[in-house]
């Protein structure tokens, strides 16, 4: 790559975005506005709010778990349990996933309440009649039936109220990550009541996040097709509140997702909140009116999930989630990039290893481009030919920059040289280079994948040093002195690559751009090592056309 060429496409990148946002962009004003009226409360609404005081103690997580009566629950991919007091889930572990690389430590997302990492999902009633006893989080259910929740095996929880209503939760799990909860009420009094479903997800304190701007870890939701993304930051500073017809919500990790999805054609109210602990709940607004001796119910389904793309997809489809699949955050340029993840997996079915899959993506790349490169690099070749001919002309004019232009602009027409296209290349490669970030970053199909050798982990950076000549020193350098392998290669990759390209005509400029290698390789050491990779073959795949071109081209001058 054209040391040149990437800060000119760097800037010219920067200047569309400056300009867009100056001539094109809303104005702060309009921001504000638009703001405002997206996390407006409805003030006039009848529905009753919910309650967010919950207890906490210093307990352990296992102590917590054995302080309440449990229903255990596991398929495939899940395991934990329901507590009884409350009739919540707060205890899940994925059991395809590690802490660590070829650790034994599973992945633990919910905890109880009263644990300090508590993270948990309530789902119930609420009523504005207050003469009505309702179950809360502190109610003891009373199990019915099976004693342990399967795929094949659904529970059912109950509590009578002795007020003639009796309150049921039957609850199902699928053989991934899906409870579907079917909430009935039956009504043996001889009064009729209102009664408002809701949902909720509660988060005791803010996880440690990535604080990184390619990823989105917080509260999430689609409302009425539209997405919200509100960081933990954001929450305590102000409460988000939305009246929508369609949609669903929830909290969203790098790897995982914890999801509220409403029974559809159902209006409700979705706050995210702050009260000492993050909250993302739902609740209808139209109440449900349960008459003397009858009965109703209400379905909610709630995605606690390990955001792998065929399983988010999946539920998306089948179970008609309204854009579910942005749950992964495929960031602003969705298609393309979500798109390149279907053909890196595509090629990683076919060979078994994301490494290879991602230098067979390389190879296609070079071969789509490959008449764009060519003509590139055939100008290119011609403006390192002709460097004699401009250092000529620049010693003749010295004293006369007009001069020295024209003549220099008459040489480019003779020679049909196009002195800027070198540029062209390295815009089409900035898509996919974020794309490829992109997907390294935020898939968990590319989490713990391996390469060959001492890359175990593709998402990663390369783990070894030059500094104690990649492990034969014994000693463990800081973190900013690990500058593995594959930076090195391709920092070296990039300053021969530079050799083949002409040198600038201004001696400074050409000594800055002699550092540049190693500035990107500095720069580049902490990325994921399946980056760092795709810019190594790029760069060699390259080198190679362009020493080809350079050898078949040739100018004649005068």
């Amino acid at each position: 790559m054209d040391t040149k060429n990437v800060i000119a496409a760097i800037s010219l990148s920067a200047a569309v975005i400056i300009i867009y946002a100056l001539f094109f962009g809303p104005s702060p004003e309009q921001i504000k506005k638009s703001q405002e009226q997206k996390n407006q409360i409805t003030q006039n609404s009848e529905t009753p709010s919910l309650d967010a005081s919950q207890a906490t103690s210093k307990i352990s997580r296992k102590e917590a778990i054995e302080e309440n009566e449990r229903i255990k629950f596991e398929n495939e991919n899940i395991k934990g349990s329901i507590s009884l007091i409350g009739g919540t889930i707060d205890d899940l572990i994925f059991k395809k996933y590690t802490k660590t690389l070829n650790g034994n430590d599973q992945i633990v997302l919910l905890n109880p309440k009263k644990f300090i990492d508590g993270y948990f999902v309530e789902t119930g009633w609420v009523t504005n009649n207050k003469n009505i006893d309702l179950p809360d989080a502190n109610t003891l259910w009373i199990l019915e039936g099976n004693n342990k929740l399967s795929p094949n095996n659904p529970i059912k929880l109950v509590w009578n109220n002795n007020q003639g209503i009796r309150f049921e939760k039957n609850i199902k799990i699928d053989n991934q990550f899906l409870f579907t909860v079917d909430q009935r009420i039956i009504n043996n009094s001889e009064k009729t009541y209102n009664f408002y479903p809701y949902g909720q997800i509660i988060r005791n304190k803010a996880p440690q996040v990535t604080n990184f701007y390619i990823l989105h870890e917080g509260l999430i939701g689609v409302f009425d097709e539209q997405l919200v993304e509100q960081d933990y930051e954001d929450i305590k500073e102000k409460k988000f509140s939305k009246n929508t017809k369609s949609g669903w919500l929830g909290i969203t990790d790098k790897y995982w997702i914890t999801t509220l999805i409403p029974e559809k054609n159902k209006e409700f109210r979705a706050d995210f909140d702050f009260k000492n602990k993050f909250r993302a709940n739902f609740i209808e607004t139209n109440p449900i009116e349960i008459g003397a001796n009858s009965s109703d119910s209400s379905k909610i389904k709630i995605i606690i999930a390990a955001k792998e793309v065929d399983v988010i997809d999946g539920y998306a489809e089948n179970s008609d989630i309204d854009k579910f699949d942005l749950a992964i955050d495929w960031g602003w340029f969705y298609f393309f990039t979500k798109n390149f993840f279907f053909a890196i997996d595509y090629f990683f079915k076919l060979t078994g290893n994301f490494g290879i899959a991602i230098i067979l993506i390389t190879v296609c790349i070079r071969i789509v481009f490959f008449p764009l490169a060519n003509y590139s690099f055939r100008s290119m070749a011609k403006m390192k030919v002709l460097q004699p001919e401009m250092t000529r002309l620049k010693e003749l004019h010295k004293d006369d920059k007009m001069k020295l232009q024209q003549e220099t602009m008459a040489l480019y027409k003779k020679e049909k040289v196009n002195p800027v296209s070198g540029c062209l290349p390295v815009f089409i490669q900035i898509p996919f280079f974020f794309a490829i970030y992109k997907v390294l970053f935020v898939t968990l199909e590319m989490r713990h994948q391996p390469f060959f050798g001492w890359i175990k982990d593709l998402s990663e950076r390369d783990p070894t040093s030059i500094f104690n000549l990649f492990g034969l020193i014994p000693w463990d350098p800081p973190s900013f002195l690990i500058i593995g392998v594959w930076p090195c290669l391709m920092g070296l990759s990039m300053y021969i690559q530079q050799k083949l390209n002409p040198a600038p005509p201004d001696p400074i400029q050409a000594k800055i751009f002699m550092f540049f290698p190693l500035f990107l390789t500095v720069i580049l050491a902490p990325f994921p090592s399946g980056l760092v990779i795709y810019w190594t073959f790029n760069n060699i795949l390259t080198m190679a056309q362009q020493v080809i071109i350079m050898k078949r081209t040739t100018v004649k001058t005068v």
